[in-house]
């Protein structure tokens, strides 16, 4: 049951996300359209077959059975319904093709400006509601690195401290994991080891993984330094209060939370913890319970641990950060295509379908609420615009093409050969959806 509660929860959310995403894509092409005079049929959520809707005016609004788009049909364009018979009839002024090409192309690039511009409004939002809060990398003393972790298998090591990224010293920690940066041609960190700088060259087979695992969050900033105490627990009765710093299990130093976590988890018997407490300098002895936990919390409270500076913004100011996210976001996931189609990136590895984009939207929402699920929904949004404005037939793309082609020869291209050069590239697309949904399947189960 509980399983069966977990993919109810991740589709309800995923499909929450998809239905913006479509509605505002579609809402750019309807506006575009209307706002040229031209007729709009159909409105639709969902492609064919319809399953219910209402007609007003002149259009049909309506949600379809297949839930993975959408699309706007325009009287007198060759769109998704490969309908060809207004072509034996003289066109009328408020038809598609009657318009003059710029017209037509700023409705068809319409659907992508909206999902642009819905990624800034989401971004900017975020931005003037919350704020920025950034931790200086200069008030960050190491990091800890587990064995066998991501991280440890790039390079890191535990009491690295953090320094640059690309080449380029940034003085906060959440610039170095911005994607126009991980998603560099070069990706490399700079570190402070033992007195001296290091270079760490990430190779590009790992990106994928630090895309899905992360490669180091403020997890392993955290020192081993007690929030609170749980009442009777083992951790209570041996005497152990919160804001203690535990320096020592077993005589072996620990400097990190993570690193105490590990501790606890492999002991088989007591452990001895040294403590600091307001500088003075303790020892408790502790039996884990059967699960191998004492009853401590970790810190959370990154203001009194690290030096974060925090940034409010006016409603301009904010729109003007949602422009440059957005642009970040943009970079970074243009520069993946880039790797991919270059193979620096496996494909296989890196293109996710639906599956794999309702389990990140569900993760998202689980790990920061509806924060977390603004901004998957922004992520998403500059990436179908991305992939809708590729030269695909049946993409936007592909009928910006056709219009570029027209607009340089003045001529229209056969119908003939943008019908076959349609059907071609739904083929594609089905091709594309089929192999990612199959690899996402794949790594899931496999």
């Amino acid at each position: 049951m509980e399983w069966i509660l977990g993919l109810l929860s991740t589709l309800a959310i995923f499909a929450a996300a998809l239905l913006i995403l479509v509605f505002v894509h579609e809402l750019g092409h309807f506006l575009a359209a209307k706002l040229f005079g031209m007729r709009v049929e159909r409105f639709s959520l969902g492609f064919p077959p319809r399953i219910f809707g209402f007609q007003k005016g002149e259009t049909d609004y309506c949600i379809g059975a297949t839930p993975l788009g959408g699309y706007v049909k325009i009287t007198g364009m060759i769109d998704e319904s490969m309908d060809t018979d207004h072509l034996d009839e003289e066109p009328k002024p408020w038809e598609f093709r009657s318009k003059p090409v710029w017209q037509r192309i700023v409705v068809i690039t319409a659907g992508v400006i909206f999902n642009m511009i819905l990624a800034v409004a989401i971004y900017a939002g975020i931005t003037y509601s919350m704020g920025e809060n950034k931790i200086k990398l200069d008030s960050i003393n190491g990091i800890y690195v587990a064995e066998g972790s991501l991280a440890d298998q790039v390079g890191f090591q535990t009491g690295d401290k953090l320094v640059g990224v690309n080449g380029e010293e940034v003085p906060y920690f959440n610039d170095l994991f911005a994607p126009e940066n991980v998603m560099a041609s070069d990706l490399s960190y700079t570190v402070l080891r033992n007195g001296q700088q290091a270079q760490i060259a990430i190779a590009d087979s790992m990106i994928n993984d630090i895309g899905k695992e992360g490669l180091i969050g403020l997890e392993n900033l955290l020192p081993s330094k007690v929030r609170s105490v749980v009442s009777e627990s083992p951790a209570e009765k041996a005497g152990l209060k919160a804001g203690d710093q535990i320096t020592s299990v077993n005589n072996q130093e620990v400097g990190y939370w993570l690193q105490l976590v590990e501790m606890i988890n492999s002991a088989e018997d007591s452990l001895t913890l040294g403590v600091n407490r307001n500088g003075e300098m303790l020892s408790y002895t502790v039996m884990p319970d059967a699960d191998n936990k004492l009853g401590i919390y970790a810190p959370n409270n990154t203001d009194s641990l690290f030096e974060v500076e925090s940034f409010r913004y006016g409603l301009f100011e904010s729109v003007d950060k949602g422009v440059e996210r957005t642009n970040s976001t943009l970079v970074g996931i243009v520069k993946g295509f880039k790797k991919m189609f270059t193979g620096e990136l496996a494909v296989s590895e890196s293109l996710g379908g639906p599956v794999a984009i309702a389990n990140v939207t569900k993760e998202a929402t689980d790990r920061s609420g509806w924060l977390g699920f603004w901004n998957i929904t922004a992520f998403l949004s500059v990436t179908l615009a991305i992939m809708n404005i590729l030269p695909i037939p049946a993409l936007d793309g592909g009928h910006l093409m056709f219009l570029i082609y027209e607009g340089v020869t003045r001529r229209e291209p056969s119908p003939k050969v943008r019908m076959w050069l349609q059907q071609i590239g739904f083929l594609i697309l089905l091709g594309i959806i089929i192999f990612a949904t199959f690899n996402d399947i794949l790594r899931q189960f496999g």
